[in-house]
């Protein structure tokens, strides 16, 4: 069984979601950077993001991670599992890889998984988000939106 802490700077009961908050989380090994693969990632750190800024909501860490070696073991699923559980109720999920089983367990919780070519600093997927709220989001992100009630639905006339 994998080991799942949690740690919330302000439990939900007391900072409720915002509306129209988009809720990501960022795999990471050290909670500055966007650095590691969905399997291996030691920590999620999830974001609440806004046109007007960002909130952490929380810290999400395992304990038995995936070594990136590409061979799986018996009980990956269960490891899988329990990281798509802990981040349930987040759209967007940043990471460096995800294998095709896990993106179908991501994507089956109603979280998009997109990779990111690159290691890059937790505050510029942040404000690259906050930026695409703030413009004209892509068609996938305003589909997003939309389900995450984040965002009213156009008819079909007014898209762009």
């Amino acid at each position: 069984m994998t080991s799942v802490r949690r740690l919330s700077l302000v439990p939900d009961e007391i900072h409720p979601r915002c509306s129209g908050a988009l809720r990501i989380a960022i795999a990471t090994q050290d909670m500055k950077m966007l650095n590691a693969h969905f399997g291996s990632a030691k920590r999620f750190a999830v974001y609440d993001v806004t046109r007007d800024g960002w909130d952490l909501v929380e810290a999400v860490s395992f304990a038995d991670v995936s070594d990136e070696s590409g061979k799986h073991r018996a009980e990956g699923d269960g490891r899988i599992t329990s990281k798509v559980d802990a981040l349930r109720g987040c759209q967007l999920l940043f990471c460096l890889a995800i294998g095709g089983p896990s993106a179908a367990k991501a994507v089956a919780a109603k979280i998009h998984p997109i990779k990111v070519g690159h290691p890059e600093p937790i505050l510029d997927v942040l404000s690259r988000t906050r930026k695409m709220l703030r413009t004209a989001p892509p068609p996938w992100l305003r589909k997003v939106l939309t389900e995450a009630g984040a965002a009213a639905k156009k008819p079909f006339e007014d898209e762009a």
